[in-house]
């Protein structure tokens, strides 16, 4: 089958990084501290994917303003003290790696901050396989089509051939934002039926199976 994509455009956290556990766990703690109840699993994971301080403002939108950056701090001591621990998902070290020495290029858009993301890729050992990044702390948050369309820019990619990469609703609503395709995964922190909406070309179970998808079909 003739090559589709050149340009695939990866989310890191429940994505490639097995973080939503964490990052719940971390958003609930982070309330707690400062007196508040804890936010539900679900509520927590529907806004992973956002940058930070979007993230806990679309959560809990009735919060007095001063208090979000007590929160975006207690959440960051939490997260912070456990993120070089987190794994990737099973098959992401090889599959990157595996997709990169096929030609394509990779890049990463994530609602991590840049300090964040560097951490990851640095504990990871997958920094040397993107040719470029996005964090939410550099360009508007997801589902804003600015870190995919700067990233095409970037790298001098066809938007009709590149592809995104995403395990929630925020990552498929920026592909369709910026015109390109989207490949949805259910592993991560959004369910089958948050995706389903957004139209990707296929949803995987795995990523075992996003390799496979896409070294047949991309």
């Amino acid at each position: 089958m003739a090559k589709q994509f050149d340009l695939l455009i990866f989310d890191w956290d429940g994505t490639l990084m097995d973080s939503a556990a964490v990052i719940v766990d971390s958003i609930q703690r982070a309330c707690e501290d400062i007196g508040l109840a804890a936010p539900s699993d679900r509520a927590s994971r529907q806004i992973i994917g956002l940058g930070l301080t979007q993230a806990l403002q679309t959560l809990l939108p009735d919060l007095p303003a001063d208090d979000y950056p007590r929160l975006v701090e207690r959440y960051r001591h939490h997260y912070l003290g456990r993120d070089d621990q987190i794994p990737l998902f099973a098959g992401v070290d090889s599959g990157i790696r595996e997709l990169h020495a096929s030609g394509f290029q990779l890049a990463v858009a994530t609602g991590k901050s840049r300090l964040g993301l560097e951490r990851a890729l640095e504990s990871s050992g997958l920094g040397a396989w993107f040719a470029a990044t996005r964090c939410a702390d550099q360009t508007h948050s997801k589902p804003h089509p600015a870190m995919v369309l700067e990233l095409i820019a970037e790298l001098d990619a066809d938007p009709a051939r590149t592809l995104v990469i995403g395990d929630t609703s925020h990552d498929l609503l920026m592909a369709a934002n910026a015109g390109v395709a989207s490949l949805g995964v259910t592993y991560g922190a959004h369910e089958a039926g948050d995706l389903h909406p957004h139209a990707p070309l296929a949803l995987m179970d795995s990523f075992d199976e996003v390799y496979a998808w896409l070294a047949t079909n991309a």
